[in-house]
């Protein structure tokens, strides 16, 4: 099949196709204007909540979309999937609802909650199998499994039935928001901001947004340490990350799809990278102020705004909340994340002489009256003469860290700041 005709798979009709055969799984998600967001880049915000869909996330249109069309003889067979926990939940409940047996691979660190409920969704139709460390570890050995047992691969992303499913999304949020009757509607250039893992989300949104009405600008978000789409729009071909920061696990993807990417070039007109930080404060946010919670990649197109201050205003921006599955557990590293983007947590080692008073001198002359010691542990106690000690201390505002420092130097502390690029630093964060 050749490529231009491959790409012509994702048309109107085949999202529209696909939107009549999601009814019977779920239900529309809510378009929501964002008052705060509105106010505070002077554009018309809007949330597209797909955080409230049954299994909290998009992923349920492109797993049933595929599935719904398999054959009989396919469906016999069984299917298999590599997921980092939202896509497993659209499979394990698209076996559910269609009587399918599957075979589910996610990375070993993948959050409890989400293997929970993809045991949940999944009904004794699903089999879960913990693999890698990554989504792209766990996608090889669900294709060895594809090989050895002829399961059907439904895969997360690149498929042409799976990116017409996301793309539901998009048909969904033009027709809410012209319902909405907004005293913008039709006044304002629109901007979508879409967050991008594997790419498959994007690229059915820009389909039949593009399609619909060429105006609309498409922008995709992706976190820093998992970029993947951003260096193939660099490289303009879709190539492998050594490495990958898995907080934003969502979207933690090595390698987009060749598909997605094609569709993505065609339709999207940038990418942009958002510090894993700016995610964390943004779910943080989120939460104290609309009640909302996410999951990483569901904040990530919000936190992505303000990069895109000076381009949004004035505009109509739609935000993809693609996803709130969040382990409560992970809320400790997400404030810890939080802090340290803001500026307000930080670590040292400190070399305390061993003779009386010097850790008082530390306490009573070098922190300020709002500092906090929020972490405090010998590293080795064996020398006589010095007392290394990891020390974290968090403060109120980002400017008082130079006060701190100065303070320190004052009193003749010998110590070392540690930075994110620092073993020890990785370890304890």
């Amino acid at each position: 099949m050749k490529r231009v005709k491959r790409l012509q798979l994702i048309t109107l009709p085949s999202i529209e196709q696909a939107s009549g055969r999601l009814t019977v799984v779920m239900q529309p998600s809510p378009l929501q204007r964002a008052a705060r967001l509105s106010e505070r880049y002077g554009a018309d915000v809007w949330l597209k909540r797909e955080d409230l869909n049954e299994i909290r996330s998009f992923k349920i249109r492109g797993a049933y979309n595929k599935m719904v069309q398999l054959k009989k003889e396919e469906r016999k067979r069984g299917v298999v999937c590599a997921s980092a926990g939202n896509h497993a939940q659209g499979v394990a409940l698209s076996c559910t609802k269609l009587g399918i047996n599957g075979t589910i691979f996610m990375p070993v660190g993948t959050p409890l909650q989400k293997i929970d409920r993809v045991r949940k969704f999944g009904n004794n139709h699903v089999t879960i199998k913990l693999e890698g460390d990554t989504y792209d570890d766990a996608q090889k050995y669900a294709h060895a499994f594809e090989k050895e047992q002829g399961a059907s691969y439904i895969h997360a992303f690149d498929d042409a039935l799976t990116i017409a499913g996301q793309g539901t999304v998009g048909k969904e949020l033009l027709e809410q928001y012209k319902d909405a009757q907004s005293p913008n509607i039709r006044k304002t250039p629109m901007v979508i901001v879409v967050p991008v893992g594997g790419g498959g989300l994007i690229a059915g949104i820009a389909a039949y947004a593009k399609l619909n009405n060429p105006a609309i600008e498409i922008i995709g978000a992706e976190p820093e340490g998992a970029a993947s789409m951003y260096e193939a729009f660099k490289k303009k071909r879709p190539v492998a990350l050594e490495k990958i920061d898995t907080f934003v696990d969502g979207t933690a993807v090595k390698r987009v799809g060749n598909l997605s990417f094609k569709l993505a070039k065609q339709y999207v007109s940038r990418i942009i990278k958002v510090p894993e930080g700016k995610i964390a404060k943004t779910m943080v946010e989120l939460y104290q102020n609309e009640g909302i919670v996410t999951e990483p990649a569901g904040a990530l197109s919000i936190a992505a705004l303000s990069s895109l201050r000076k381009h949004i205003k004035g505009k109509t921006v739609v935000c993809i909340v693609s996803g709130g599955n969040n382990d409560i557990l992970r809320y400790a590293e997400i404030l810890e994340r939080s802090l340290i983007y803001q500026g307000r947590k930080h670590y040292f080692i400190i070399q305390f002489a061993q003779k009386p008073g010097q850790l008082r001198s530390f306490l009573n002359r070098a922190l300020g009256p709002t500092d906090d010691i929020v972490r405090f542990e010998y590293i080795k106690k064996t020398n006589t003469e010095n007392g290394p000690a990891l020390v974290g201390i968090e403060q109120q505002k980002r400017e008082h860290y130079t006060s701190l420092v100065k303070r320190m130097d004052a009193i003749g502390l010998t110590y070392q700041v540690l930075s994110p690029n620092d073993l020890l630093y990785q370890y304890i964060v």
